[in-house]
């Protein structure tokens, strides 16, 4: 961009996130470089002059909703400047070049060069900025200063995965396991709450591997280093000793990364959150074995007990994948009956979607859909029930809840927010509470969503 006009300055630009929380935090960073560069920020809905999608490629379903919005954004100003970045535009490079709607394509290693290719491309309509990934050893380099959301913000701390699970995609689209410094990391949370957040949730593509990418394969199978020590439980107690930050959360954890010492180091600081998502895929011991998964449900289910050893009443979570390749009626009973083991606090049930260029795309006895989606429906079915009878263990007991938002339920305007086990609670307060902790007392169930509960002193 050197010696070249700021085509960015006085330009309307809008954006839009698809996908995981690492997008979102990614879709930030790219914000505020616009915004340093003299853009305005302006909602997806309104007209713009440059659109940035920063898109999924998890399903099937996120690449067709990848492409929709890009279209979308095209068809909201023609003249606009379209710009596709993230998995999608990793993973589908070739089908977005012959794509007219579609002016610059970005992939996961140059967001941080966003300024300077959209620039180029006022300049000489250079388009394409897709670099091959799969060799990529560095972090990128994206930060932030604030978050949309007010009262809680997402870091991403770590990129890239080398575990090849049999259905997913992402290693492909993100490359191998890369770490953010720990010091920067630090920084950018000491940042933060200099701004008033009180809470951070550490997220990365896996999360588990943070800080591994030089070690040896057993190391990075193992999920330490060999003299022992978790880069990513150093990590989370230098975070501990920040000034003003109230709560840490994690984004999803790989199961075999739990033991007794990092949950007890955990246990410790009352800043760390008793929330614990926790990847499962299926509760068969053949299916995880197909997807490449490296336990077994019985050592999922021992993780699981070493957090309620130090937990009380800790919220552990999880994603579960139905109609995998195989999948038999037995198998898929197998799960059914683990996760009622488990006994979850809340699940997210998701259909298996063929992925081009993953081993289970050409796995025999692909299951079909109306088998999976009646799978589905039972899952959720058993989800639900599971949720409420977590929150039922909850009333009566007292937490503390991170105030965001007014919400006006049945007639009556309460304050909500989360606590410490994510249970979104509700009570009587107004918004000068909101970024606040308050304690409160849980009551009951208020709806599907939220609990009612009353402030104590």
């Amino acid at each position: 961009m050197e010696d070249r006009i700021n085509n960015i300055a006085g330009k309307k630009v809008a954006f839009l996130t698809l996908g995981c929380k690492v997008n979102s935090y990614e879709t930030e960073a790219m914000q505020q470089l616009f915004v340093a560069a003299g853009a305005e920020v302006k909602a997806f809905t309104e007209k713009a002059d440059i659109y940035v999608v920063n898109t999924c490629t998890v399903t099937n379903i996120a690449d067709r909703k990848s492409r929709q919005m890009l279209h979308k954004a095209k068809h909201m100003n023609s003249e606009a400047v379209v710009v596709a970045v993230g998995c999608y535009a990793q993973a589908s490079k070739e089908d977005l070049e012959n794509d007219d709607t579609i002016d610059i394509v970005i992939g996961n290693n140059r967001k941080k060069d966003i300024i300077t290719i959209v620039n180029e491309y006022y300049n000489d309509r250079t388009s394409i900025s897709v670099v091959d990934i799969e060799n990529e050893d560095e972090y990128e380099d994206l930060k932030i200063e604030t978050v949309a959301e007010k009262t809680r913000a997402y870091i991403k701390i770590q990129d890239g995965c080398n575990q090849f699970c049999s259905y997913c995609i992402i290693p492909y689209a993100r490359g191998r396991i890369r770490s953010r410094k720990a010091e920067e990391v630090v920084a950018e949370v000491e940042r933060l709450v200099a701004n008033g957040y009180k809470e951070v949730v550490l997220t990365g593509i896996h999360l588990s591997s943070y800080g591994l990418e030089k070690k040896s394969v057993l190391e990075q199978s193992n999920l330490k280093t060999k003299d022992g020590s978790n880069p990513l439980l150093d990590l989370i107690v230098a975070l501990c000793k920040i000034d003003g930050l109230e709560r840490i959360r994690f984004g999803s954890l790989e199961p075999r990364i739990i033991t007794d010492e990092f949950v007890k180091t955990l246990s410790e600081s009352p800043k760390v959150c008793p929330h614990f998502h926790l990847s499962l895929q299926s509760g068969a011991k053949d299916t995880l074995k197909r997807m490449n998964r490296k336990y077994t449900p019985d050592e999922y289910y021992e993780k699981c007990e070493i957090i309620r050893k130090y937990y009380d009443h800790p919220a552990i979570t999880t994603d579960v994948i139905v109609g995998f390749p195989g999948e038999t009626e037995e198998e898929f009973k197998e799960t059914k009956t683990f996760l009622r083991k488990v006994s979850f606090a809340q699940m997210h049930v998701f259909k298996y979607s063929k992925r081009k260029g993953t081993t289970a795309e050409a796995m025999k006895d692909q299951v079909n859909d109306p088998v999976k989606a009646a799978r589905s429906e039972e899952l959720i079915a058993l989800e639900e029930q599971m949720r409420n009878e977590y929150r039922d263990q909850l009333i009566g007991t007292e937490a503390i809840v991170l105030a965001e938002e007014e919400m006006e339920i049945d007639g009556i305007t309460y304050m909500t927010g989360h606590t410490e086990r994510y249970v979104r609670v509700a009570f009587l307060g107004d918004a000068s509470l909101a970024g606040s902790l308050v304690n409160v007392r849980i009551l009951k169930q208020l709806n599907k969503e939220m609990m009612l509960s009353e402030i104590i002193d």
